[in-house]
């Protein structure tokens, strides 16, 4: 009776693990839309922007943005093709950039 026992909690401990580990423990959440830089910001302080961006400025460069191509690109290409609004008015790769 015991080795019954413990056969099905030994069974159900293996299922258990199985569908957890089947789940990615990592998976990142779709991009959020923001409408304006002020709601973008409340996020990423200092803009979001696609992977190898740099700032056109004629004074110091915003460096400190957050570099994420998916946040970039779903809040600035998709909305300007749809023709919603930019977040990207200098065109430069970087969405809401501030110091």
């Amino acid at each position: 009776m015991r080795v019954k026992k413990s056969l099905v909690a030994s069974v159900a401990a293996a299922a258990v693990l199985l569908t957890v580990s089947a789940v990615p423990a990592h998976a990142a959440p779709s991009p959020k839309s923001y409408k304006n830089c002020t709601e973008l910001n409340k996020v990423y302080p200092h803009g979001v922007g696609k992977t190898g961006a740099r700032d056109k400025t004629s004074g110091t460069p915003v460096t400190t943005f957050r570099v994420n191509s998916k946040v970039y690109s779903y809040n600035d290409g998709a909305q300007r093709r749809l023709g919603e609004y930019d977040l990207d008015r200098d065109d430069d790769g970087i969405a809401c950039e501030k110091r």
